[in-house]
């Protein structure tokens, strides 16, 4: 029921597992580290070459002159991270639409199957949770759609029942995992040569276009850092709001998790992409990725992610969520 979706919302905010992560959370379900999110999403589509997966900016001009320095251009990245987590906590006051697309591909790239689950994401309690509300673009049947009311309801019961303690144990979690987050930014700063490609304007905005190449002799100070160095990105910032708007990312070699219990192979590729909403903030709007990959020293699975976001909707600051069971009662 926790949404895993976002979030690969987290340059989001962490590079690698984590990327693709807080915010795709499960069933009912990451966004949120970008980075994490993005290698989530990697494992989804068919492996391309560097020069495919990241090809020169289509319309992109040489820089002016002077161009942005390396310091500038860290700079830059740190504060476009830093208004990234400001993100994350403004989405708590919307819901939204999710839909998934999960394409099974043969051994040829060959699609063999297709799975479509749309969500209505939402927070709960300080929990960002998604409902299921659709399976293969069709709605839920009623015995289905009340399945997912009561897990709904089940969550809120258990949130209604936390005791302080429980509340504070889950909230220190919350921000131990937030400081973890600020400190793999600084990771993924130091993890990279940057090298501004040019400028592009994307939706009618200009935006910085910046390639991160693994930087030799790198040494990673956390362990989820350990992964930066097999990966390449391409990111365009926003040039007047600073906010990443696309970030292209590309596995250039093998990645194992767990003591081989997940090897994602080199190729792998994933598009993130945000979108400015109200005014006020960026959230995510598109995840394409494609993943090949081997789990527990099983057979290889080869994936195509496709993930939309939309119809952003902001609460009232008056506006509360009432339990399913009392919404009859009045």
């Amino acid at each position: 029921m926790p949404h895993p979706g976002r979030q690969v919302r987290n340059f989001r905010t962490r590079v690698g597992l984590h990327l693709v992560s807080n915010r795709h959370r499960t069933d009912m379900q990451l966004k949120p580290a970008t980075f994490l999110l993005l290698v989530s999403a990697l494992a989804a589509l068919p492996p391309v070459s560097v020069a495919q997966a990241i090809p020169d900016a289509p319309g992109a001009e040489p820089p002016a002159s002077p161009s942005l320095s390396e310091d500038q251009i860290r700079q830059l990245i740190r504060e476009a991270a830093d208004k990234d987590q400001e993100n994350e906590k403004k989405l708590r006051d919307y819901t939204y639409v999710e839909r998934q697309e999960t394409r099974h591909l043969d051994g040829h790239g060959h699609v063999k199957s297709t799975d479509i689950k749309t969500f209505d994401v939402m927070e709960i309690y300080g929990e960002q949770v998604q409902k299921l509300i659709s399976k293969d673009d069709k709605p839920l049947s009623q015995k289905d759609a009340k399945k997912e009311d009561d897990k709904l309801q089940n969550l809120i019961d258990k949130r209604k029942g936390e005791s302080d303690a429980e509340r504070e144990k889950r909230l220190r979690k919350e921000e131990k995992d937030r400081e973890v987050s600020r400190q793999f930014v600084q990771e993924i700063v130091d993890a990279y040569n940057f090298r501004l490609v040019g400028m592009e304007s994307l939706d009618g905005r200009n935006n910085y276009v910046i390639d991160g190449d693994p930087r030799p002799g790198y040494e990673p100070h956390l362990k989820e850092a350990k992964i930066l160095p097999k990966f390449r990105f391409r990111v365009w910032i926003d040039k007047n709001d600073v906010q990443w708007r696309k970030i292209d990312l590309q596995c250039i070699d093998t990645v194992t998790f767990g003591l081989f219990l997940f090897r994602m192979h080199k190729g792998a590729h994933a598009t993130i992409e945000q979108t400015r909403v109200n005014d006020e903030v960026w959230l995510q709007r598109h995840i394409a990725a494609n993943v090949d990959f081997r789990l527990a020293l099983m057979k290889n699975f080869d994936l195509s992610l496709d993930i939309s976001d939309g119809d952003y909707k902001k609460f009232r600051s008056s506006t509360k969520f009432t339990p399913l069971g009392e919404a009859g009662n009045r």
